[in-house]
C-alpha cells in the first residue's frame, strides 16, 4: 500500500478505536505532519465524531479541558509537531492538578530525524511529561508501520489512564510508595483523571492523493460506531481506598467541610444522595465552598458565609470532629480553623489518591469518594436520628448563617428592577461593585445553567458574598493550578458540552485568552460572558502591595497592569454582540438581553480600589 494511504488508514484505525471507547469530541489544530490525523477526523464526522478546529493550540487544549470537566470524559486535541506541542502545557498542568481527563494526539517526526538539524524537529516527547498520567509513543518507523491491534491497544490504554485506571487500596498505595527509593514518576500507573499524550511519529509522504483519499472514503463505514464494553462511560473499577468510619462517631457533634467538587459528573448523584443521608443521620452542619456544587440545595443544612463568620468564631460553634470533602476551600480563615483544630479530622476525596491535605491535619484519608465510603459503613451509622447535641450545634451554625445573610443583604443592597419597577432601598450601593455583583448575580442567574468563574477576584467574591440559598447550579472554576490562561476557551468548552453556560471573568483574564473569541463561528452551545472590568488586576488591590506614599513604587505599572482595550469593541471585531451596563438599574434588563443571545458579552465597570476597601470593611465588621 502507498505509505500516505497507509498513514491515513492507521489514523482512521486509531481514531475509531478511541470512538468505540467513548471519544466524541475532537479539536483539530492546523499542521502538515498531523495531516493524516486531520483527514481521518474529517472522515469520521459522519460516524458521530464532533469536530471543531482551532488555530491556537493553547486555546484548543483549554476548550477540550472545559469539555472534559463538564462531561467527565476526555476530549482529544490533535496538533502538529514542534512548538505546537509546547502550547499545550498550561492546559496539561491544569488537567493534572484539577483531575480533568484530556487526550493529546501530537504528530511528530520519526526519531531518525531528531538531533540532526531537521526542520521543526524538537524533543516534544519531553515537553509535557511531568504533568501527564501516561505517555504513549508510536512506532519509530511511523504510524503506517503500526498494526491494527497495536493501535487498538494504544487507544484503550490511553483512555484508561485519562480517566484514572483501576486504583489500589490505601494500604497498597502506601506500601508501594514506601518501597521506592525515589518519588513516584509522573506517569505512575495509578492516578486521578488527567492528561495523556500519544506522541505519534508519522513518516512521509504524509498526504494521500485524491484517488487514494476517495478509495479510503468509499471503503470506510458511514454509520455511527457502537461503543464497546470498555467505554470510559463506565465508572472506574477496583478502587476501594480506606474503609471504616475514619475515626468519626455519628453520635457526637461534628462538622462537614465541602471543598471544590472534582469528581466525575457521572458520580454526582450518588455523592449528593450520600451527603443527604449522612446529614439526616448525624445532623452535622455543612460548610459548603462556592465550587462544591451544593449551594442552593434546600434540603441541606448549609452554611455559605463561613468565611465572614470565622472572623470572630464563637466557642459554641466548635465541633468535636471534622469531615472534609475534597480539596481545601479558598477561605484563609477556614484553613486556619482547620489547622488549629485538635479533634479527629478525616478527609474523603473523589477518585484522587494524591495528598490533598495541604494542612497536614487529617488523621484519616479515604480516596474512594463519599458515596462508596457511606455505603460501606457499619450498621451503627444507619437509621438512627441525630442526637440532641448534634442538632444543637447545627442550630447554632444555622442561626449565625441566617443573621449574616440578612446583614449582607442590607450592606450590599442594589436597586434592581422587577417587572419594570425600580426599587432603591436607602442602603443601596451607588455604583456597580464586585461584592454586590456576586450577591445579586447569584440570585439573578438562571438555575441549573453551569457557571464558570475566572480565577482571582470573581471566584473569591462568589465564595464570600454570593447567597447560599440562591438557585442551585453547577459552579466551575479551574483551581487546580489557579491560572488565568484559557479562561474564555474553557467556558466555550463547558458551553459546548452542556448546551449553555455563563462565564464571569475579570478584564485581564478575558484579555489573556483573546483568541478564545474565535470559537464564535463553531460554538453550538449558548454562552453569556460577564466581564467585570476594574481596569487591571483587582486582586492585587486586596493585598498589602500599594505603597503610601504612592511615589515609592508604580503600583499600576508593576502589578495592576491596566490595558487600554475595550472588551466590547474587541468582541465586536469577532462578531460577538456586547453591551456596557450603565448601573444597577440596567443590570437585570441587560442580563436578560445577554442570556437570550447565542454568544454575548456584558461589560460591568467597577472601581477596584473602592471595592477593596468595601471588602475590608465587610470583613472587619464581623470582628
Amino acid at each position: 500500500m502507498d505509505r500516505a494511504q497507509a498513514n491515513l488508514e492507521a489514523a482512521l484505525t486509531l481514531l475509531q478505536a478511541l470512538m468505540r471507547r467513548g471519544l466524541r469530541q475532537l479539536v483539530l489544530c492546523p499542521g502538515s505532519r498531523s495531516g493524516p490525523l486531520a483527514v481521518a477526523a474529517g472522515l469520521l464526522e459522519r460516524q458521530g465524531l464532533a469536530l471543531v478546529t482551532a488555530i491556537d493550540e493553547r486555546s484548543a487544549a483549554f476548550f477540550a479541558l472545559g469539555h472534559g470537566r463538564a462531561t467527565g470524559l476526555p476530549a482529544a486535541v490533535i496538533t502538529t509537531s514542534g512548538t505546537a506541542v509546547a502550547n499545550l502545557l498550561p492546559a496539561v498542568v491544569e488537567a493534572d492538578y484539577g483531575a480533568i481527563p484530556l487526550l493529546l494526539l501530537t504528530a511528530d517526526r520519526p526519531p531518525r530525524l531528531k538531533g540532526c538539524g531537521a526542520n521543526q524537529t524538537v524533543n516534544q516527547e519531553d515537553f509535557l511529561i511531568a504533568c501527564l498520567r501516561w505517555q504513549g509513543l508510536g512506532d519509530g518507523r511511523g504510524l503506517h508501520a503500526m498494526a491494527a491491534a497495536e493501535l487498538d491497544e494504544l487507544a484503550a490504554t490511553a483512555l484508561r489512564h485519562c480517566l484514572g485506571p483501576d486504583q489500589p487500596t490505601l494500604a497498597q498505595a502506601t506500601a508501594k510508595a514506601a518501597a521506592q527509593a525515589t518519588p513516584e514518576p509522573a506517569t505512575h500507573s495509578w492516578a486521578a483523571p488527567g492528561a495523556v499524550q500519544l506522541n505519534l511519529p508519522i513518516d512521509e509522504p504524509l498526504h494521500a492523493g485524491s484517488a487514494a483519499l476517495l478509495a479510503v472514503a468509499r471503503a470506510w463505514p458511514t454509520h455511527a460506531l457502537p461503543a464497546d464494553q470498555s467505554s470510559p462511560e463506565a465508572a472506574p473499577q477496583g478502587w476501594q481506598g480506606a474503609g471504616g468510619s475514619l475515626g468519626l462517631d455519628p453520635d457526637r457533634p461534628g462538622l462537614i467541610v465541602a471543598g471544590p467538587w472534582r469528581g466525575r459528573p457521572q458520580t454526582w448523584g450518588a455523592h449528593l444522595t450520600a451527603l443527604r443521608q449522612l446529614q439526616r443521620r448525624t445532623g452535622w452542619p455543612l460548610l459548603a465552598d462556592a465550587l462544591s456544587g451544593l449551594r442552593g440545595m434546600a434540603d441541606l443544612n448549609l452554611v455559605a458565609g463561613y468565611d465572614l463568620l470565622l472572623a470572630a468564631p464563637k466557642p459554641e460553634w466548635q465541633p468535636e470532629q471534622l469531615l472534609r470533602l475534597g480539596p481545601l476551600p479558598a477561605s484563609r480563615r477556614l484553613q486556619q480553623g482547620l489547622a488549629n483544630f485538635s479533634g479527629p479530622q478525616a478527609l474523603i476525596s473523589e477518585a484522587d489518591p494524591r495528598n490533598l491535605d495541604a494542612l497536614g491535619t487529617a488523621q484519616q484519608r479515604c480516596f474512594s469518594g463519599l458515596a462508596p465510603w457511606w455505603a460501606a459503613l457499619p450498621p451503627t451509622w444507619q437509621g438512627d436520628q441525630p442526637p440532641a447535641a448534634n442538632l444543637a450545634l447545627a442550630q447554632r451554625w444555622q442561626a449565625a448563617e441566617q443573621a449574616l445573610q440578612a446583614w449582607l443583604d442590607s450592606q450590599l443592597a442594589a436597586p434592581l428592577t422587577s417587572a419594570g419597577i425600580a426599587t432603591a432601598p436607602e442602603t443601596a450601593m451607588a455604583g456597580l461593585c464586585e461584592p454586590a455583583l456576586a450577591r445579586q448575580l447569584s440570585r439573578l442567574l438562571p438555575a441549573g445553567v453551569p457557571l464558570v468563574l475566572a480565577n482571582s477576584s470573581p471566584v473569591r467574591d462568589w465564595e464570600s458574598f454570593a447567597v447560599g440559598d440562591g438557585p442551585p447550579r453547577p459552579v466551575l472554576a479551574f483551581r487546580g493550578a489557579s491560572g488565568i490562561d484559557g479562561t474564555l476557551s474553557l467556558a466555550c468548552g463547558v458551553a459546548q458540552a452542556c448546551g449553555k453556560a455563563v462565564l464571569i471573568s475579570g478584564d485581564l483574564a478575558l484579555l489573556h485568552d483573546a483568541n478564545g473569541w474565535l470559537w464564535r463561528s463553531q460554538l453550538t452551545g449558548q454562552l453569556t460572558i460577564l466581564v467585570i472590568d476594574n481596569g487591571g488586576g483587582g486582586i492585587f488591590e486586596q493585598l498589602p502591595i500599594r505603597p503610601d506614599p504612592a511615589a515609592v513604587m508604580d503600583f499600576e505599572r508593576l502589578f495592576a497592569m491596566p490595558q487600554p482595550v475595550d472588551p466590547v469593541a474587541l468582541a465586536a471585531v469577532h462578531g460577538v454582540p456586547g453591551r456596557l451596563c450603565g448601573g444597577w438599574e440596567e443590570l437585570e434588563r441587560d442580563l436578560s438581553w445577554a442570556l437570550q443571545q447565542p454568544l454575548a458579552l456584558l461589560r460591568l465597570v467597577t472601581d477596584r480600589r473602592q471595592d477593596a476597601l468595601l471588602r475590608q470593611r465587610l470583613r472587619q465588621s464581623q470582628h
